[in-house]
């Protein structure tokens, strides 16, 4: 087994730090200027997190690739971190977004685009009822409401390092086995220990223990955890934990936002789960924001009998740009014409190209690493076996190698996601893309490892 030289880690990364500073003159000006007026240098806080001093700024982008401002070419495997997975700007939607632009964005009414999305939704995920928003966050958070609403329970369970968003109460983890904020949750508004029970992903006697309190409106979950690291679940697992929950009266709300790369109806149809609601946002849209959240006819029955028509715009679901013209008619061009069986099909064997490609190279190197795949999406992380949990994988980190990966690549023209080592395919993703990673992860390790 490979042991990594951490001093020459080091001095890689130093070099290759230098490279991109030289080579990319322009983003840095333009860095340098956004300092007198965006907080950090940056228009969100985490853009910072990319490889490299700055950032890029990005001119065009279009399909699988981007320009940068120094007119360098990139192959995208980051795509919005799964906001892209579309591909930048798909034609039919970029003339749909044109056509709606003109013709009035937002209204405050419903056009008949918001009942096409709702009809295709019902099909792709068995839901009956849906309602949107700007973002998944938003959709996490009504479809919360409403389970505390109709359950009277205080609490929500999600899993350790899970991710869903910019939820207050999913900002949390486990702390020798006691649940409190997450490292670096800024401003916690209450203790997440009155909001929130924490479990291990794929362990049904630690999600019973904590269900058992009768205190859960709703478990809040991934199908598949996919933010550290892809960690897929045990055979049965969810047939199991959907049991769980209808013993103990909890809500299942499944977050689809990441895991549509599964396929159309995302690791709900491919799995045949049964939530009672399902959060889905980010490619939705194709880049333009929008999200949604559907239920059960249960669900919808008992949310009704308690919202009442003088209220309803006081009960603190919804939004004045939520479910706006334009989103929705992006929405409809994303599902109907990119979202497809079609591109999946497409998608899918690409993934599985990365993953042949990155486990191979692995292998070559001795490097007791692993990678995994959840349809069109594929990550590799630092342990030998794959993470069963988030705890296991959180531990596994290693955000040295991680910057020094990522910058190496995106050195020579390739993108991943900032956050962890994930690649996503779109439509518009060729072999030709994937081997370029290929390529360039070997030579990477190969540098490293001699």
């Amino acid at each position: 087994m490979t042991i990594i030289n951490r001093d020459k880690l080091k001095l890689l990364h130093q070099r290759e730090a230098a490279r991109f500073v030289a080579e990319h003159p322009r983003s840095a000006d333009l860095y340098r200027r956004a300092q007198g007026s965006l907080l950090g240098g940056v228009p969100m806080n985490w853009m910072k997190k990319w490889a490299g001093e700055f950032p890029i700024f990005v001119t065009h982008a279009k399909g699988a690739h981007f320009t940068c401002a120094d007119g360098k070419d990139y192959v995208d495997l980051c795509l919005g971190d799964t906001g892209a997975m579309t591909g930048h700007s798909p034609d039919v939607v970029a003339e749909a977004v044109a056509r709606r632009a003109r013709e009035g964005i937002t209204l405050m009414l419903p056009t008949e685009d918001a009942i096409f999305v709702g009809e295709d939704l019902k099909k792709r995920f068995a839901l009956p009822y849906w309602q949107f928003t700007l973002t998944a966050t938003d959709a996490n958070r009504f479809s919360i409401r409403i389970a505390r609403e109709i359950t009277q329970r205080p609490k929500i369970l999600v899993y350790h390092y899970c991710y869903h968003g910019t939820v207050d109460e999913t900002f949390a983890t486990l702390h020798d086995g006691v649940v409190g904020p997450r490292r670096g949750n800024i401003g916690p508004p209450v203790d997440p220990l009155e909001t929130t029970r924490i479990v291990e992903f794929n362990d049904l006697n630690a999600l019973e223990d904590a269900l058992k309190h009768n205190d859960v409106a709703c478990i809040l979950a991934e199908p598949a955890m996919t933010n550290v690291g892809i960690i897929l679940p045990d055979p049965d697992y969810w047939r199991n934990a959907q049991q769980l929950a209808k013993r103990y009266g909890s809500l299942l709300i499944v977050d689809e936002t990441h895991s549509i790369c599964a396929g159309p109806g995302g690791c709900t149809a491919e799995w045949k789960l049964e939530p009672d609601m399902l959060v889905f946002g980010k490619a939705i849209g194709s880049g333009i924001p929008g999200a949604t959240y559907g239920c059960s006819e249960e669900i919808a029955q008992r949310i009704s009998a308690r919202i009442h028509l003088e209220d309803c715009d006081v009960g603190g679901i919804g939004g004045t740009l939520a479910g706006n013209a334009l989103s929705l008619v992006a929405m409809r061009a994303t599902l109907e014409h990119i979202l497809t069986t079609a591109n999946f099909k497409k998608m899918v064997p690409l993934a599985e190209r990365f993953n042949d490609g990155v486990a191979a190279t692995i292998k070559k190197h001795g490097l007791p690493w692993n990678v995994q795949r959840l349809g069109c999406r594929a990550e590799y992380t630092f342990c030998q076996q794959p993470p069963r949990n988030g705890g296991e994988s959180a531990a596994a980190a290693d955000f040295e190698m991680e910057r020094y990966l990522h910058l190496y690549t995106l050195n020579r023209g390739v993108l991943l996601t900032p956050f962890h080592n994930m690649a996503l395919m779109c439509p518009d993703t060729t072999a030709a893309d994937i081997d370029q990673h290929t390529l360039l992860f070997a030579e990477a390790l190969s540098e490293l490892t001699t």
